[in-house]
């Protein structure tokens, strides 16, 4: 009987391997293979924070490292434990704070450090919305205003000659992009284990809305947006990037950003791996409209306008939009005004202006979606640092 149940299994598994493989066959999806691979096959159900390497990789480089100032009272206040628990339960890994422009805290768990590198995930797109910034500045781009199809010629030939650099950077291009996690039919899957990223993000075609009118939270738009950036810079993202950011921001370590082949695309919607620290610059970027100790990286207005709602309706299609600028996140938490960076797996870049407080947090463990506006994690990362040094 036992044996005659392990046959049956097993023809059974066969079945779903060959149907497996038939479906990724005919459909050409052939990143399914990669993607299985290094979930299921791992025993994981989706992506990890350390795993970049199995990518390939282009260096952004730190060629003139700072360390940040550090600060009087530096690491003399422990995170309360309630809320510690809490972010330990979704993996935390690297927590800092950075106040008055100086390092107040920084605290790691599970052997990681101020050197170890992790995955941003969508934090990338705040970054590829400020080379956007960058390329406005040296006079690559015209404007945000210009059409996409500057850059992207089948754009002239239907409803998307409308679409401009700006609504990709807002996410309100009007592009019917799927945004499922746990699809891997998904844009999100086939564009993070895509070999050829531009072709994956150009067959979505479809219409939803008119751009410019509402706020639709889409990889692809990003995706687009890195594409035209490189076109009009003729140059890779991360080249740009260490031109432009990260070594005038004194970056410490160089970082990685994944791209879709060997001397292909950067994954413009996500994927530079680095270290909290690091990281944390752009929240002191962003905090000072550009200007980096006194040199004027950024164009003030750009930021300006980053940091506010822009003019649409938010993602349910009724409502002012209150939720997003230039690819960064927008909340009130406890009466602040908050402007934030995020990734998938719980990585945070939380701006106080008010109390002159950057925060980055970085993570390996998605919580379940919540409907508040505010993620539970930006509350609890923003508690803790007004506890330990808020006053």
């Amino acid at each position: 009987m036992i044996k005659k149940t392990f046959k049956i299994l097993g023809k059974t598994l066969l079945v779903i391997f060959i149907l497996l493989n038939l479906i990724i066959l005919f459909s050409g999806r052939w990143y399914l293979y990669k993607g299985l691979w290094n979930t299921y096959c791992k025993g994981r159900s989706g992506v990890s924070a350390t795993e970049y390497l199995i990518f390939e990789n282009r260096k952004i480089e730190a060629n003139s490292p700072e360390p940040w100032p550090i600060a009087k009272n530096y690491n003399t206040a422990k995170m309360p434990i309630e809320i510690e628990n809490d972010l330990k339960s979704v993996q935390i890994h690297a927590y800092a704070i950075i106040k008055n422009d100086t390092l107040v805290h920084e605290q790691y768990w599970d052997n990681f450090s101020d050197t170890s590198h992790t995955n941003s995930f969508s934090m990338g797109k705040s970054y590829t919305s400020a080379l956007l910034g960058c390329a406005i500045k040296d006079g690559y781009i015209k404007s945000i205003d210009e059409p996409v199809s500057t850059y992207i010629p089948e754009f002239k030939n239907d409803w998307r000659k409308a679409i401009t650099l700006k609504h990709l950077a807002t996410m309100s291009s009007g592009i019917a992009f799927d945004e499922s996690y746990s699809n891997p039919f998904s844009y999100p899957a086939e564009g993070y284990y895509s070999t050829d990223l531009l072709k994956a993000t150009l067959r979505y075609t479809e219409k939803v809305f008119e751009p410019g009118t509402q706020f639709d939270y889409l990889s692809g738009n990003t995706a687009l947006l890195g594409y035209c950036i490189t076109k009009a810079i003729n140059k890779s993202l991360s080249e740009y990037m260490s031109e432009k950011l990260w070594t005038p921001m004194g970056c410490e370590q160089p970082a990685w950003w994944s791209v879709d082949k060997a001397n292909g695309l950067e994954k413009a919607f996500c994927c530079i791996n680095s270290n909290v620290k690091d990281f944390a610059r752009m929240g002191k970027l962003y905090m000072h409209y550009g200007n980096w100790n006194g040199k004027q990286l950024m164009d003030s207005s750009f930021i300006a306008n980053s940091i506010v709602p822009f003019d649409g309706l938010d993602q349910d299609g009724v409502t002012k939009n209150h939720t997003y600028g230039y690819s960064w996140w927008l909340t009130e938490y406890k009466g602040l005004k908050i402007f934030y960076m995020r990734g998938l797996l719980n990585q945070y870049v939380i701006c106080i202006p008010e109390k002159k407080l950057v925060i980055a947090k970085l993570g390996r463990k998605r919580r379940a979606p919540s409907s508040l506006h505010t993620p539970p994690d930006v509350a609890l990362c923003i508690d803790a640092a007004l506890e330990m040094y808020g006053k």
